[in-house]
């Protein structure tokens, strides 16, 4: 998944429907890259956030696959696919954004106490 941009099966993930405080990493290198505070519930099968932890964070790519034109989120340390951002789909969020996130390419590091 973070080297050939996959995707994994929704509903499949670890953390799709986490409710977990603390910060989501990048699986390969570590880096901070959402926050629990941003992570809601879409019900799409995919672990999703409303913004990145940091507008450094991450980095966003035109992905042409499949026949259609979607924005690709990768992590901005180390270039790991992570998963696609979507816009304008009626979500009750601050950012009228859903960051539709693999599982896999992330790790949970819980808030203290958690």
């Amino acid at each position: 998944m973070l080297r050939q941009a996959g995707t994994e099966a929704p509903f499949t993930g670890e953390y799709t429907s986490t409710k977990t405080r603390g910060v989501y990493r990048c699986r390969a290198c570590g880096a901070e890259l959402f926050s629990s505070d941003a992570k809601f519930d879409s019900h799409c099968g995919w672990p999703s956030f409303y913004q990145p932890k940091e507008g450094d964070a991450v980095v966003l790519l035109a992905d042409r696959s499949l026949g259609q034109v979607r924005t690709e989120v990768r992590c901005a340390n180390c270039d790991s696919h992570l998963g696609h951002v979507f816009e304008g789909e009626g979500y009750q969020v601050p950012t009228d954004q859903r960051w539709c996130i693999n599982s896999v390419s992330l790790t949970l590091e819980p808030a203290e106490g958690e």
